[in-house]
């Protein structure tokens, strides 16, 4: 599935992943490949990614950090929607 990541800066990810957990208002939730559709609004927490051939550009790597795979992002809130096996996350 594709994973964009979107801040009032810029567009910090637009990659090919294989998971996605999110911050949820309601809790932590996580995505897989072809996950039916949503749209959730998200708080103070960690977007987790993972994937074989994460891309993410040189002027934003020192957003993420990386743990044996597992892609991080902290977020203070914002909103996700996942349709067509596109997740977008909307942060702040």
């Amino acid at each position: 599935m594709i994973l964009e990541i979107v801040t009032p800066e810029a567009t910090l990810l637009h990659s090919e992943v294989d998971s996605v957990a999110v911050p949820g208002i309601n809790g932590e939730f996580q995505m897989l490949n072809n996950h039916a559709p949503i749209v959730s609004l998200l708080v103070n927490g960690t977007v987790k990614f993972k994937g074989a051939n994460i891309v993410i550009e040189e002027q934003f790597k020192n957003q993420f950090t990386n743990n044996k795979g597992e892609f991080t992002l902290s977020i203070k809130s914002g909103t996700i929607e996942m349709k067509e096996n596109k997740v977008i996350i909307l942060a702040d």
